[in-house]
């Protein structure tokens, strides 16, 4: 009877986290819809009004730095108060500035320095929120699942790149920008309420005898932690590495198309089609193989040998369909990549801590891209654009092997598949 009772217990607790996760992904699924299609929706919006590269550059650095800046303080935040609640918080107020430069269009008023500060403003609350969703996540579900549930986060996130702009299109040219101002106000509102519905403990901080620890007394604990634990830096350093590197080659390649291939419409969209189609198939790949992965470091160390490899196939391809094909297996090896690395990070980085490291690791995500395009971007105006992408694939495996020779990186990581070998098993 006693066992029966056991069994009950157990699949009652099996069913309350993978309602709460059905919620919370629901929930994030609707709010980050209703962002990235204002975001496709604003750029469209600025091309159309002025033409102008300066203002689309701007509009990219307030979508863009602000979030890199205040990750490492939303770390923070999200390690010393209700993670839970820091998404609502962000949530809220990011509707509530789109709602008041939504109704500032409706009246007449539309400078374009309001929507840079309105998406200011939101990119900053997306520091605050990456970090809690992401140290909160490992509080909803099992650590076992956690590779699986990552990867299907990810493959949504990647599905909604595929449908945002078709939506986005829709609305903007049918209705204009404010309407599609509205439509995120609604989907953060309805984010909110189901993140209402998940029950989430509060992160317990350890006692300390010496008092109370300032903010940037946390702040700088969370350096002193990455900095202390080699196998948190060398992760969070191969994420780095690979996504410099790559960055600008995966947004050099409309470029290349257009003078290597020709300027037809259709090879770009077949372009965005293949890379977008490879994020989602490297997302489902990894929610369904991911987990049976123990050395999980030697996975992401050949996704990122490959990348390399395919970095500079991009720059000798000859052949369009060729071309296309490898930046879609480049896709998926960049899901191969990141799915580990963050389900490292959650699973090994203790609870009090967690949401420092994200903060830290959202800086690497929003920063290298953009520092990427800034030093290759210019190579590609002055020489082919083919030399750039092999010149970027042979620094990359540069790096990887240099890094690789360092015996203090070859221990830390393999620390870290010994960690997951361990918990998998």
């Amino acid at each position: 009877m006693s066992e029966q009772r056991s069994e009950q217990k157990s699949e009652q607790r099996s069913d309350r986290w993978k309602r709460n996760l059905l919620v919370f992904l629901g929930g994030q699924t609707v709010s980050s819809l209703g962002s990235m299609i204002v975001g496709y929706a604003v750029m469209w919006h600025l091309t159309v009004q002025t033409g102008s590269a300066a203002v689309l550059t701007l509009s990219v650095a307030a979508g863009m730095l602000p979030q890199a800046i205040v990750s490492v303080f939303g770390g923070v935040w999200a390690d010393r108060h209700s993670r839970k609640l820091l998404i609502i918080g962000a949530d809220s107020t990011i509707a509530a500035a789109t709602l008041v430069l939504a109704l500032l269009m409706l009246s007449g008023v539309g400078d374009l320095w309001m929507i840079f500060v309105a998406m200011a403003v939101r990119s900053a609350l997306s520091g605050v929120q990456g970090p809690a969703v992401n140290a909160m996540l490992p509080q909803i579900v099992p650590a076992e699942h956690l590779m699986r549930v990552n990867g299907v986060q990810q493959t949504i996130q990647s599905g909604m790149m595929l449908f945002a702009p078709a939506v986005a299109a829709a609305v903007y040219a049918s209705t204009g920008i404010v309407s599609v101002f509205f439509i995120d106000v609604v989907t953060a509102v309805v984010g909110v309420l189901l993140l209402l519905l998940v029950p989430v403990a509060r992160t317990v901080r350890s006692a300390d005898s010496s008092g109370p620890i300032s903010y940037f007394g946390d702040l700088l604990a969370g350096v002193r932690y990455v900095k202390g634990n080699p196998s948190v830096r060398w992760v969070m350093g191969l994420v780095a590495v690979v996504m410099f590197m790559a960055g600008a080659p995966a947004h050099l390649t409309p470029l290349m198309i257009t003078r290597s291939f020709g300027d037809e419409v259709w090879m770009l969209s077949v372009n965005e089609l293949f890379w977008s189609v490879g994020m989602v198939l490297g997302g489902a790949m990894m929610a369904v193989f991911g987990p049976k992965v123990k050395r999980r470091v030697r996975l992401m160390v050949a996704a990122s040998v490959g990348v390399s490899l395919l970095v500079v196939g991009l720059g000798v391809s000859a052949d369009f369909w060729m071309f296309s094909i490898a930046g879609l297996v480049i896709c998926i090896l960049f899901q191969t990549l990141l799915v580990p690395a963050a389900t490292v990070l959650q699973e090994q980085v203790e609870d009090a801590m967690r949401g420092r490291v994200f903060g830290f690791y959202g800086i690497v995500m929003s920063v290298a891209m953009p520092v990427s395009m800034i030093v290759f971007g210019p190579l590609a105006d002055r020489f082919a654009v083919e030399s750039v992408m092999v010149l970027a694939g042979v620094l990359l495996l540069g790096c990887l092997v240099g890094m690789l020779a360092l015996g203090a990186a070859r221990r830390s990581l393999a620390t870290v598949d010994a960690a997951a070998d361990a918990a998998v098993s």
